[in-house]
Formats: C-alpha cells, structure tokens, sequence
C-alpha cells in the first residue's frame, strides 16, 4: 500500500536566482507543482509516495518525471501530452514569491487517466485548488478525492490561491469550496483562510471550516510557525528561526512531513490522535519547513530523514 498519493500540477519553477552583473534577472528550471513538492517531501522523509498528473512529451517533462523517479516517488499514474506547465517566479529581496503562468499539460489530464488502482491502495490521497483552476483537470481532480475517500483514504487538501489563475476572486471561491465535503485535513496560509471561511480570525475561521466537517484545520503562519484546530481545540506550534534563502516549497514540504508522520501511525492517520503528539508532529514539520526556506530551489531544497533526525 502507497502511503500518499498527490494529484495535480507538476511543472517547471522558472525561478529568479539573481541578476547578472548588468542587472538582467537570472532563472533556474527548477521542478516545482505543489503536489508533486507534497510527493517527494514525504518521500524524502521516508513516505512510499506516488504522484497522479501529466507533464508535456517533451523535454521538461522528462525532466520532471526523472526528477520524481530519482526521489523514490512512483510514476505509474503520471501520463504525457501537449507541452509542460511552467510557473515563472520572481523572487524579492525577502524572499518572497510572485507568480506568473503558463499553462499546459497539467489542466488536461482526464478522470479516465487517473489510476483508480492507487487511489484504492493509499493512506492518504492530497491535492491542491490549482488543479481547479482550469480544464478538464477539475473532474479528474474531484473524481480522484471521492475516490480515495470511499476507499478509506484520508484525504487532505491545500487550496493554494494563486490568483493569476483565476478569472475573479468569487469564482475562485466558488471552485476552491466545492472540494470541502471531501476533505479530513486542510492547509492553508493565513492569507487564504478569509477567502476560504470570511474571517481573518484564526480561531473563527477554523471554526467555520470544522463545522463544514473538516477535521484537522492547519493554518502555517510563515516565520512565525503554524495554528492548529483539532477536536474543538486550537493551538500554535513556533516556527524555526532561519536565514531565508527561498520560501518556495516551504508549504509543501511543512505538509508533506506532516502526512509522513501521520501515515506513520498506520491506515487511520487521524485515530486516537491527541495533542501532544500533533503538537510534535506540527514541530517537526516547522524544522523541515525551515530547512527548505534557507536553500533554493523548492524541490532540491527540500530535507532528508537523516537532516530532521530520526522521528
């Protein structure tokens, strides 16, 4: 049995790493695409990983899938067509990102593509709002988590708003809600929780998505570490001070090792689960996020089991 399995965008990180000597903005190709980040964190970490989508028959996506494939994630469930999505991300003197896009393969993979046979056989099935955004993408993606949650998987959820992708921000919401009856756990960031929920307020707005039926509720608050809402209780975990080289993947490498600890627990992530142990999982999913911030690159930025120590 896979221990996660991601479904959605994986795509070239067209990534500013400097400028040259004549001010001209330099760029890496990194792999990049939230779940596919999701995948190979986990992996990292020592999760049986597998990853569902499509990449362009092309370069790149040979690229991309060498790139999982070398990270132990399985790529059964990865099909190819067209060209390859690449998100262009310019990067500010803090660190921060900016998002622009060119779409491509990833919005085409259909619900007869994805492979039910992993969507049967995982602890946990994760995908993000990106592959909402657009085509033919959106069934897959919606088909994929009822899927997984008839056959007993967790299913966790990042609806990570990149508002470039979106034609406004109600329809956005509107796309980035639907998923909600599906989901055991969510992440968001503490600016996409008044989009999701219409409060700024982390204990309110993780009310809101608990009483839509949301079980575990995280909310990563950058620097400053991660809000937990679990069982009618709510809590913060510190985040780990450090040097910021690149958030890129930050989000999705703290998710990633939050699964990897989870599924460590056996087929029921979420059973018996209490505080302590969640607050523990939370830090060490902060260290692992923290780690990746103080390299580039999203994915080869991301830590090993050996770098966190053992569990």
């Amino acid at each position: 049995m896979t221990d996660i399995t991601t479904i959605g965008e994986i795509l070239i990180d067209l990534t500013q790493t400097g400028s040259s000597e004549t001010g001209v903005p330099l760029f890496a190709a990194y792999p990049g695409g939230a779940p596919a980040n999701v995948a190979v964190a986990a992996a990292r970490l020592g999760s049986r990983t597998a990853c569902i989508g499509k990449v362009g028959q092309d370069g790149f996506g040979g690229y991309l899938r060498a790139t999982l494939e070398e990270n132990q994630v399985d790529t059964a469930g990865l099909r190819s067509d067209g060209v390859t999505t690449m998100a262009i991300v310019a990067v500010d003197g803090s660190g921060e990102r900016s998002f622009q896009f060119r779409r491509g393969a990833d919005c085409q993979l259909t619900p007869e593509e994805v492979d039910q046979g992993l969507l049967q056989n995982t602890r946990v099935l994760h995908f993000g709002s990106v592959s909402l955004t657009k085509g033919i993408a959106r069934s897959a993606t919606l088909f994929a988590a009822r899927t997984a949650r008839e056959a007993g998987a967790l299913v966790s959820y990042d609806p990570n708003y990149r508002p470039a992708l979106w034609r406004s921000e109600r329809d956005a919401l509107e796309w980035m809600s639907l998923p909600l009856p599906l989901v055991d756990l969510i992440k968001l960031s503490e600016e996409e929780l008044p989009l999701l929920t219409g409060s700024a307020d982390l204990e309110e707005g993780s009310r809101r998505l608990e009483a839509q039926g949301l079980s575990l509720v995280l909310v990563t608050l950058g620097g400053a570490g991660a809000f937990c809402r679990w069982r009618g209780n709510c809590f913060r975990v510190p985040g780990v001070p450090v040097q910021v080289a690149d958030t890129n993947g930050a989000g999705d490498t703290f998710l990633g090792a939050v699964l990897h600890r989870l599924c460590s627990r056996g087929n029921r992530p979420l059973e018996n689960l209490e505080e302590p142990e969640l607050r523990d999982i939370l830090t060490f999913a902060n260290r692992a996020a923290a780690l990746t911030c103080s390299r580039s690159g999203g994915i080869p930025a991301m830590p090993s089991r050996e770098e966190l120590g053992s569990l």
